[in-house]
């Protein structure tokens, strides 16, 4: 695993939707429109609210959506070309962002160019993924599928990414990534390589495939189920298995992304929304932070055709336009992104739950002698934490607290363990 990524937190933009870009490609013969370079302005604020990198959404020649690639080897023009990349890589770097781009190789959109031998066949023609007639699957057996993959990864490489999200890894043979990454990885040996893993043996698929990660849906629906039905049993079950990855590979750990309902409206109750970012960026992982969660942004994902167009909206044009409501989410990212920063040993932190009721849990995390407790309560009232104060100190949500063992209704309280 590439050390970078160590100290990686990411924030998630989808880039057709941060831009305001059109739903679908625009006819052949029209101009270039240079969107991405929409995205300047705001790699300042990422940098303010923490994070070390973009994790961008597909910004590759596509039909509609990013997820339908046409070539892979060429910006999609709704959003710029060539130059616009390479701007944003500098810009990027100066300010000591990386850049993780999204790749789709498991489908690719119908007018794509690839010989027909590189197509699955299925019983009526070509095979679809998950149906969507649109979406042609790759045979991941041919090897011209093989070396266009490896082509693809290598030359946005060397154009300055670094690193990969690989979309619908899960569909994906994992003896297809085992095959292309040995070749690409002796070219780029700091590359990071990400895996959309939703179900399944998370450890396996990454042993199999050799990847570095693969996203952890698992906890992802544990943090906001668990405070919505105020049972963090689900959450203790949760993050044992958490544990249990963390001793194999490190996950990608996420509260939100550009596929699912925004946390602000999946929360049943908004006072819990320190409690999923407190969860989030003190358990092992690298976390990503999804652009506008950090905003408070609301949006719900909808199973039709247009269902992500609320959770996928167009951002100002620089972050001086944004309504000024979301602010005091946005400083409780920036304190606990700042936090987990101050703790970069967080990122392979076991985490033991050591109290726990329906309502209020003790979470530990620990690694290399370091540790730091998080008291979770989700009842109407206070709650006294059977916790020794003799050896914690307060961290957030501020450091001033008259008793550390008690945390208010519906609060939250991170404090750091002193060595015995």
């Amino acid at each position: 695993m590439p050390t970078w990524s160590d100290h990686a937190i990411l924030w998630q933009v989808y880039p057709l939707g941060f831009t305001g870009a059109p739903a679908a490609a625009p006819p052949p013969g029209e101009p270039v429109r240079h969107r991405l370079r929409r995205l300047l302005p705001w790699l300042d604020y990422a940098v303010e609210l923490g994070c070390s990198g973009l994790l961008l959404g597909p910004i590759f020649a596509s039909e509609t959506h990013g997820y339908d690639t046409v070539d892979h080897f060429r910006i999609d023009p709704r959003l710029g070309d060539d130059a616009d990349f390479d701007a944003l890589v500098a810009e990027a770097r100066g300010r000591g962002l990386r850049i993780v781009l999204d790749g789709v190789f498991n489908h690719v959109g119908r007018s794509f160019t690839g010989g027909p031998s590189w197509f699955r066949k299925g019983p009526d023609g070509y095979d679809t993924f998950e149906g969507h007639e649109r979406l042609v699957a790759l045979d991941h057996d041919q090897p011209a599928v093989r070396d266009h993959v490896a082509a693809v990864l290598d030359h946005w490489l060397d154009r300055g990414a670094a690193g990969w999200r690989l979309d619908a890894a899960y569909a994906v043979p994992p003896a297809f990534w085992r095959e292309v990454l040995p070749g690409v990885r002796e070219r780029h040996p700091d590359a990071w390589f990400a895996g959309e893993v939703i179900h399944g043996d998370y450890a396996g698929y990454v042993k199999e495939s050799g990847l570095d990660s693969v996203t952890q849906y698992e906890l992802w629906k544990a943090i906001w189920s668990s405070l919505n039905d105020r049972n963090l049993f689900e959450l203790a079950w949760a993050l044992d298995r958490h544990n249990d990855l963390l001793a194999t590979f490190t996950p990608l750990t996420f509260a939100g992304n550009h596929d699912v309902t925004r946390l602000a409206t999946r929360l049943d109750d908004r006072r819990h929304l320190g409690h999923a970012l407190a969860i989030l960026l003190t358990v092992g992982g690298v976390p990503s932070l999804y652009s506008g969660d950090e905003q408070a942004f609301e949006g719900l994902k909808e199973e039709r055709e247009g269902g992500d167009d609320a959770i996928r909206p167009a951002f100002p044009d620089a972050p001086a336009d944004l309504a000024p409501y979301g602010l005091p989410v946005y400083r409780l990212h920036q304190d606990l992104v700042g936090l987990r920063r101050r703790h970069p040993w967080l990122v392979r932190a076991r985490t033991d739950v050591e109290h726990l009721t329906n309502r209020a849990a003790v979470l530990r995390s620990s690694a290399g002698g370091q540790a730091l407790v998080t008291l979770l309560n989700l009842d109407d009232r206070a709650y006294r934490f059977p916790v020794d104060v003799s050896r914690l100190t307060p961290l957030a949500p501020d450091r001033r607290a008259h008793d550390p063992a008690v945390v208010g209704p519906h609060a939250w309280r991170i404090l750091a363990e002193r060595p015995a």
